[in-house]
């Protein structure tokens, strides 16, 4: 049985008081985004029977507000950042080559996720496994730059969190 990785490190102690089981409940959805993925689509990649390996850096506005800064030209945090591994040229031959798949990385900001759960009145817990799962899509090459796009990524979100028992986060309030 292959067994994927989420290698998870904490750069901001407060994580551990904002949401305890942070390890056990990124562990449940990185395995149901793969799960969910693997079932309805055909990513190449995903049926080469490798371990997928990711990194998730739970921090907080200041780092991510630099690498915002940095990568993306924007001078503000942001609650998650995806680093996607499958956008180098090198990675569907990396694929092949190497016994595991490095898929890339994330970093969520504590303080972006704390202020947005209380602004749009959702529970810490649905809040963060909707950015993690997000976040993992965007490592498995899914976009939302496109209003199609968005659409489709978007649809897997739902149907992803629902598996979660979350509720749909794209939902309008009525």
């Amino acid at each position: 049985m292959i067994k994927h990785q989420l290698e998870i490190s904490i750069n901001e102690p407060n994580w551990s008081k904002a949401l305890p089981e942070v390890e056990t409940i990124s562990g449940e959805v990185f395995s149901q985004v793969l799960d969910y993925v693997s079932t309805h689509e055909d990513i190449d990649f995903l049926g080469l029977n490798k371990s997928i390996n990711v990194n998730l850096c739970l921090s907080n506005d200041a780092e991510v507000h630099a690498l915002n800064k940095e990568f993306r030209g924007m001078d503000k945090p942001t609650n998650v950042l995806s680093f996607a591994n499958i956008d180098d040229d090198s990675f569907d031959a990396l694929c092949q080559s190497e016994p595991e798949i490095e898929l890339g990385d994330i970093i969520i900001a504590l303080e972006t996720m704390e202020r947005e759960s209380k602004e749009q009145e959702i529970t810490f817990h649905d809040h963060y496994c909707h950015l993690l799962a997000h976040g993992l899509l965007h490592l498995l090459g899914y976009d939302h730059i496109e209003e199609d796009e968005a659409r489709h990524m978007e649809s897997f979100e739902i149907a992803i969190l629902q598996q979660l028992n979350i509720s749909n986060p794209y939902e309008e309030e009525e």
